[in-house]
């Protein structure tokens, strides 16, 4: 039988260590401003015909600056609720 407090315990997975949250945590706008660099960098990089590997490395930082958003903006608006 399973108590009230291990029916509430939610286990789940680490995210993969590139997308943990660091230290420290960079506004809504800090971070918006560098999707917005990473998308510009991209674009330029397919233009100029970047590697396979240079592309990876842009998506990848720009996948983590996405999810930090994300947890960014749930912050913010959670104190809101």
């Amino acid at each position: 039988m399973m108590t009230n407090e291990m029916n509430s315990m939610v286990l789940r997975p680490l995210p993969p260590s590139r997308f943990r949250r660091g230290g420290t945590q960079r506004t809504v706008e800090t971070l918006m401003e560098q999707i917005s660099e990473l998308t510009s960098e991209r674009q330029r990089l397919r233009d100029r015909g970047a590697s396979q590997g240079r592309l990876e490395r842009n998506r990848i930082k720009l996948a983590r600056a996405q999810w930090e958003l994300s947890h960014a903006l749930i912050e913010r608006y959670r104190g809101a609720a």
